[in-house]
Protein backbone atom coordinates (compact mmCIF):
# COMPACT_ATOMS: atom_id res chain seq x y z
CA UNK A 1 0.00 0.00 0.00
CA UNK A 2 1.13 3.78 -1.33
CA UNK A 3 1.87 5.68 2.23
CA UNK A 4 1.21 8.69 2.26
CA UNK A 5 3.07 11.86 3.58
CA UNK A 6 2.01 15.47 5.44
CA UNK A 7 4.68 18.23 3.73
CA UNK A 8 5.69 20.25 6.94
CA UNK A 9 5.91 24.21 7.06
CA UNK A 10 3.62 24.40 3.75
CA UNK A 11 -0.06 26.31 4.85
CA UNK A 12 -3.27 24.39 3.91
CA UNK A 13 -4.90 26.16 0.34
CA UNK A 14 -7.91 27.93 1.30
CA UNK A 15 -10.51 29.06 -0.89
CA UNK A 16 -10.45 33.14 -0.81
CA UNK A 17 -14.13 33.41 -2.36
CA UNK A 18 -15.85 31.64 0.47
CA UNK A 19 -14.81 34.97 2.12
CA UNK A 20 -15.86 37.87 -0.52
CA UNK A 21 -18.18 40.05 0.26
CA UNK A 22 -21.47 39.93 -2.03
CA UNK A 23 -21.79 43.52 -1.72
CA UNK A 24 -20.80 46.08 -4.62
CA UNK A 25 -19.01 48.78 -4.71
CA UNK A 26 -19.49 52.21 -4.38
CA UNK A 27 -22.33 51.11 -2.29
CA UNK A 28 -25.89 52.81 -2.91
CA UNK A 29 -26.28 55.97 -1.86
CA UNK A 30 -22.98 57.22 -1.58
CA UNK A 31 -22.44 61.05 -1.29
CA UNK A 32 -20.82 61.97 -4.28
CA UNK A 33 -20.48 64.82 -6.81
CA UNK A 34 -23.97 64.22 -7.95
CA UNK A 35 -25.67 64.34 -4.58
CA UNK A 36 -24.31 68.08 -3.84
CA UNK A 37 -25.07 69.14 -7.62
CA UNK A 38 -28.63 70.03 -6.39
CA UNK A 39 -27.39 71.75 -3.28
CA UNK A 40 -24.83 73.92 -5.61
CA UNK A 41 -27.18 74.30 -8.52
CA UNK A 42 -29.93 76.39 -5.32
CA UNK A 43 -26.79 78.42 -4.58
CA UNK A 44 -26.24 79.60 -7.72
CA UNK A 45 -29.91 80.16 -8.36
CA UNK A 46 -29.84 82.10 -5.31
CA UNK A 47 -26.74 84.13 -5.93
CA UNK A 48 -27.75 85.66 -9.18
CA UNK A 49 -31.62 86.29 -7.94
CA UNK A 50 -29.63 88.18 -5.38
CA UNK A 51 -27.74 90.00 -7.30
CA UNK A 52 -30.05 90.68 -10.49
CA UNK A 53 -32.39 92.33 -8.09
CA UNK A 54 -29.87 94.45 -5.88
CA UNK A 55 -28.61 95.29 -9.44
CA UNK A 56 -31.90 96.52 -10.84
CA UNK A 57 -31.99 98.46 -7.30
CA UNK A 58 -29.04 100.24 -7.98
CA UNK A 59 -30.69 101.30 -11.57
CA UNK A 60 -33.88 102.97 -10.03
CA UNK A 61 -31.43 104.81 -7.67
CA UNK A 62 -29.86 105.34 -10.81
CA UNK A 63 -26.63 104.54 -8.50
CA UNK A 64 -23.39 104.35 -10.78
CA UNK A 65 -20.52 104.56 -8.76
CA UNK A 66 -19.54 101.28 -6.91
CA UNK A 67 -15.96 100.75 -5.06
CA UNK A 68 -15.28 96.82 -4.33
CA UNK A 69 -12.97 97.12 -0.90
CA UNK A 70 -11.49 94.53 1.31
CA UNK A 71 -13.21 94.01 4.78
CA UNK A 72 -12.83 96.89 7.45
CA UNK A 73 -12.15 99.71 5.23
CA UNK A 74 -13.35 102.92 6.56
CA UNK A 75 -15.93 105.03 4.50
CA UNK A 76 -15.40 108.82 4.99
CA UNK A 77 -18.70 110.78 4.25
CA UNK A 78 -17.79 114.61 3.43
CA UNK A 79 -19.50 117.77 4.00
CA UNK A 80 -19.13 120.06 0.85
CA UNK A 81 -15.23 121.03 0.28
CA UNK A 82 -13.82 124.27 1.06
CA UNK A 83 -12.74 126.14 -2.06
CA UNK A 84 -10.31 129.18 -2.11
CA UNK A 85 -10.00 130.36 -5.32
CA UNK A 86 -7.06 132.25 -6.35
CA UNK A 87 -7.01 135.46 -8.22
CA UNK A 88 -7.58 134.37 -12.30
CA UNK A 89 -5.94 137.78 -13.52
CA UNK A 90 -3.13 136.26 -14.65
CA UNK A 91 -0.27 138.51 -16.85
CA UNK A 92 0.91 136.84 -20.14
CA UNK A 93 3.94 134.54 -19.21
CA UNK A 94 3.15 134.81 -15.31
CA UNK A 95 3.29 131.77 -12.47
CA UNK A 96 -0.89 130.95 -12.40
CA UNK A 97 -0.89 131.35 -8.14
CA UNK A 98 -2.78 127.67 -6.93
CA UNK A 99 -6.18 127.83 -5.89
CA UNK A 100 -7.15 124.97 -2.89
CA UNK A 101 -9.65 122.47 -2.22
CA UNK A 102 -10.20 121.17 0.94
CA UNK A 103 -12.27 118.04 1.73
CA UNK A 104 -14.37 118.26 5.23
CA UNK A 105 -15.09 114.97 6.50
CA UNK A 106 -17.68 114.40 8.48
CA UNK A 107 -18.22 110.90 9.54
CA UNK A 108 -16.95 107.79 9.06
CA UNK A 109 -18.55 104.11 8.72
CA UNK A 110 -16.60 101.11 8.26
CA UNK A 111 -17.57 97.98 6.06
CA UNK A 112 -17.53 94.58 7.35
CA UNK A 113 -18.09 91.18 5.89
CA UNK A 114 -21.50 89.36 7.51
CA UNK A 115 -22.27 85.93 7.74
CA UNK A 116 -25.34 84.37 8.13
CA UNK A 117 -26.06 80.26 8.72
CA UNK A 118 -29.43 78.27 8.91
CA UNK A 119 -29.55 74.90 9.39
CA UNK A 120 -32.30 72.77 8.45
CA UNK A 121 -32.87 69.34 9.97
CA UNK A 122 -33.49 65.55 8.11
CA UNK A 123 -36.77 65.42 9.84
CA UNK A 124 -37.67 68.62 8.86
CA UNK A 125 -37.07 67.87 5.62
CA UNK A 126 -39.18 64.87 5.86
CA UNK A 127 -41.95 66.20 7.37
CA UNK A 128 -42.37 69.26 5.22
CA UNK A 129 -40.43 68.40 2.16
CA UNK A 130 -37.69 69.86 0.36
CA UNK A 131 -39.29 72.78 -0.84
CA UNK A 132 -41.12 74.32 2.49
CA UNK A 133 -38.00 72.99 4.44
CA UNK A 134 -35.44 74.68 2.93
CA UNK A 135 -35.87 76.44 -0.19
CA UNK A 136 -38.89 78.96 1.31
CA UNK A 137 -36.85 78.81 4.94
CA UNK A 138 -34.01 80.61 2.43
CA UNK A 139 -36.00 82.52 0.68
CA UNK A 140 -36.63 84.12 4.20
CA UNK A 141 -33.17 84.44 4.84
CA UNK A 142 -32.41 86.01 1.63
CA UNK A 143 -35.39 88.65 2.35
CA UNK A 144 -33.84 89.24 5.61
CA UNK A 145 -30.40 89.56 4.37
CA UNK A 146 -31.94 92.43 1.66
CA UNK A 147 -33.45 94.03 4.46
CA UNK A 148 -30.36 94.42 6.70
CA UNK A 149 -28.62 96.53 3.63
CA UNK A 150 -31.72 98.45 3.05
CA UNK A 151 -31.64 99.42 7.04
CA UNK A 152 -28.06 100.29 6.70
CA UNK A 153 -29.17 103.02 3.79
CA UNK A 154 -32.32 104.28 5.43
CA UNK A 155 -29.95 104.87 8.72
CA UNK A 156 -27.37 106.87 6.75
CA UNK A 157 -30.12 108.27 5.10
CA UNK A 158 -31.58 109.89 8.37
CA UNK A 159 -27.92 110.66 10.11
CA UNK A 160 -28.61 113.83 11.03
CA UNK A 161 -24.78 115.34 10.75
CA UNK A 162 -24.68 117.62 8.19
CA UNK A 163 -28.28 117.24 7.30
CA UNK A 164 -29.42 120.02 5.28
CA UNK A 165 -32.92 121.05 7.05
CA UNK A 166 -35.30 123.21 5.48
CA UNK A 167 -37.80 125.00 7.86
CA UNK A 168 -40.65 124.88 5.61
CA UNK A 169 -44.38 124.47 6.20
CA UNK A 170 -45.04 122.16 2.70
CA UNK A 171 -48.60 121.15 3.93
CA UNK A 172 -48.55 118.23 1.63
CA UNK A 173 -46.17 115.47 0.60
CA UNK A 174 -45.97 116.96 -3.19
CA UNK A 175 -45.43 120.01 -1.72
CA UNK A 176 -42.37 118.77 0.52
CA UNK A 177 -41.00 116.74 -2.46
CA UNK A 178 -41.02 120.03 -4.39
CA UNK A 179 -39.41 121.73 -1.96
CA UNK A 180 -36.86 119.16 -1.37
CA UNK A 181 -35.98 119.08 -5.54
CA UNK A 182 -35.56 122.34 -5.11
CA UNK A 183 -33.05 122.47 -2.63
CA UNK A 184 -31.45 119.77 -4.24
CA UNK A 185 -30.97 122.02 -7.64
CA UNK A 186 -29.27 124.41 -5.56
CA UNK A 187 -27.00 122.18 -3.51
CA UNK A 188 -25.86 120.60 -6.64
CA UNK A 189 -26.56 123.10 -9.28
CA UNK A 190 -23.96 121.63 -11.53
CA UNK A 191 -24.57 118.37 -11.45
CA UNK A 192 -28.05 117.91 -13.31
CA UNK A 193 -29.21 115.85 -10.46
CA UNK A 194 -31.32 113.04 -10.26
CA UNK A 195 -33.59 113.67 -6.42
CA UNK A 196 -34.12 110.39 -4.57
CA UNK A 197 -36.43 110.86 -1.96
CA UNK A 198 -37.32 108.69 1.26
CA UNK A 199 -40.72 108.62 2.13
CA UNK A 200 -42.64 106.97 4.82
CA UNK A 201 -45.70 104.93 3.75
CA UNK A 202 -48.65 106.42 5.38
CA UNK A 203 -47.88 109.62 4.00
CA UNK A 204 -47.91 108.43 0.49
CA UNK A 205 -51.23 107.08 1.45
CA UNK A 206 -52.53 110.00 1.35
CA UNK A 207 -51.38 111.33 -1.65
CA UNK A 208 -52.53 108.01 -3.17
CA UNK A 209 -56.24 108.72 -2.45
CA UNK A 210 -55.44 111.95 -4.39
CA UNK A 211 -53.51 110.76 -7.12
CA UNK A 212 -53.53 108.53 -9.30
CA UNK A 213 -49.78 106.78 -8.44
CA UNK A 214 -49.04 103.62 -9.56
CA UNK A 215 -46.10 102.20 -7.24
CA UNK A 216 -43.46 99.61 -8.58
CA UNK A 217 -41.67 96.92 -6.62
CA UNK A 218 -37.38 96.22 -6.11
CA UNK A 219 -35.46 94.98 -3.85
CA UNK A 220 -37.86 94.39 -1.44
CA UNK A 221 -39.17 98.09 -1.85
CA UNK A 222 -41.98 100.30 -2.65
CA UNK A 223 -41.20 103.00 -4.99
CA UNK A 224 -42.85 105.48 -7.97
CA UNK A 225 -41.58 108.58 -9.74
CA UNK A 226 -43.17 112.15 -8.95
CA UNK A 227 -43.91 115.08 -11.02
CA UNK A 228 -40.70 116.20 -10.78
CA UNK A 229 -38.69 113.11 -11.60
CA UNK A 230 -38.09 112.28 -8.29
CA UNK A 231 -37.64 108.69 -7.56
CA UNK A 232 -39.71 108.20 -4.16
CA UNK A 233 -38.79 105.39 -1.84
CA UNK A 234 -40.86 103.73 0.97
CA UNK A 235 -39.54 102.87 3.83
CA UNK A 236 -41.71 102.87 7.33
CA UNK A 237 -38.76 103.77 9.49
CA UNK A 238 -38.84 106.96 7.64
CA UNK A 239 -40.74 109.42 10.51
CA UNK A 240 -44.07 109.88 9.43
CA UNK A 241 -44.12 114.03 8.11
CA UNK A 242 -40.95 114.16 7.38
CA UNK A 243 -39.02 113.23 4.10
CA UNK A 244 -35.64 113.31 3.23
CA UNK A 245 -33.87 113.32 -0.20
CA UNK A 246 -30.35 113.42 -2.15
CA UNK A 247 -29.19 112.93 -5.46
CA UNK A 248 -28.28 109.73 -6.92
CA UNK A 249 -24.37 110.82 -7.41
CA UNK A 250 -24.46 111.44 -3.63
CA UNK A 251 -25.13 107.92 -2.96
CA UNK A 252 -21.90 105.19 -3.49
CA UNK A 253 -22.15 101.48 -3.20
CA UNK A 254 -19.10 99.99 -1.56
CA UNK A 255 -18.82 96.04 -1.13
CA UNK A 256 -16.38 93.41 -0.07
CA UNK A 257 -16.66 91.13 -4.09
CA UNK A 258 -17.64 87.73 -3.35
CA UNK A 259 -15.51 86.65 -6.00
CA UNK A 260 -12.36 87.20 -3.83
CA UNK A 261 -9.87 85.02 -2.95
CA UNK A 262 -11.58 84.74 0.60
CA UNK A 263 -15.14 83.62 -0.29
CA UNK A 264 -13.26 81.12 -3.19
CA UNK A 265 -11.59 79.37 -0.31
CA UNK A 266 -14.49 78.15 1.44
CA UNK A 267 -16.46 77.36 -1.96
CA UNK A 268 -19.19 80.03 -1.94
CA UNK A 269 -20.75 80.56 -4.78
CA UNK A 270 -21.09 83.73 -5.85
CA UNK A 271 -23.41 86.10 -8.01
CA UNK A 272 -21.80 87.73 -11.32
CA UNK A 273 -21.80 91.15 -9.66
CA UNK A 274 -19.82 90.00 -6.48
CA UNK A 275 -22.32 91.28 -3.79
CA UNK A 276 -22.99 87.77 -2.21
CA UNK A 277 -21.84 84.41 -1.76
CA UNK A 278 -23.68 81.59 -0.45
CA UNK A 279 -23.21 77.52 -0.19
CA UNK A 280 -25.18 74.65 0.03
CA UNK A 281 -23.85 71.80 1.98
CA UNK A 282 -24.94 68.38 3.67
CA UNK A 283 -23.61 67.69 7.15
CA UNK A 284 -23.70 63.67 7.79
CA UNK A 285 -22.64 63.73 11.17
CA UNK A 286 -25.61 65.53 12.24
CA UNK A 287 -27.83 64.83 9.42
CA UNK A 288 -28.67 68.35 8.50
CA UNK A 289 -28.53 70.86 5.51
CA UNK A 290 -26.83 74.12 5.91
CA UNK A 291 -27.28 76.94 4.13
CA UNK A 292 -24.29 79.91 4.94
CA UNK A 293 -23.92 83.36 3.23
CA UNK A 294 -21.95 86.05 3.52
CA UNK A 295 -22.52 89.60 1.59
CA UNK A 296 -20.66 93.14 2.68
CA UNK A 297 -22.61 95.62 0.98
CA UNK A 298 -22.99 99.24 2.28
CA UNK A 299 -25.24 102.04 0.55
CA UNK A 300 -24.07 105.45 1.83
CA UNK A 301 -24.15 109.42 0.98
CA UNK A 302 -20.74 110.64 -0.13
CA UNK A 303 -21.74 114.20 1.33
CA UNK A 304 -23.79 114.30 4.40
CA UNK A 305 -24.84 118.13 3.66
CA UNK A 306 -26.14 116.60 0.53
CA UNK A 307 -29.10 115.18 2.23
CA UNK A 308 -32.17 117.09 2.95
CA UNK A 309 -34.89 116.89 5.57
CA UNK A 310 -37.72 118.48 4.70
CA UNK A 311 -41.43 118.52 7.41
CA UNK A 312 -44.62 118.19 5.32
CA UNK A 313 -46.50 120.07 7.93
CA UNK A 314 -49.96 121.50 7.11
CA UNK A 315 -50.83 124.63 5.68
CA UNK A 316 -52.82 126.83 7.43
CA UNK A 317 -55.85 128.15 5.45
CA UNK A 318 -55.93 132.00 4.72
CA UNK A 319 -59.10 133.61 6.68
Amino acid sequence: MKKHTLTKGLPLKMNIQMFARADNYPETGLQNKATFANLEAKSIDYTYRFGQNFSKFLEVLNITRQIPVQEGFTIKMYGAPTVTLADGNVAEGDLIPLSTVVPQPLATKEILLKKYRKVTSMEAIGKYGRDEAINKTDDALVREVQKAIRTDLFNAVKATGGTTQLNLNAGTLQGALASAWGALEVLFEDDAPQAIAFVNPMDVAKEIANKNITLETQFGLRYYADATGTVVMLNNTIPAGTIYATVADNLQVAYVPSTSEAFREFGLTSDEFGYVGMAHSPALETLTTQTVLASGVLIFPERLDGMVKVEIGTVTPEV
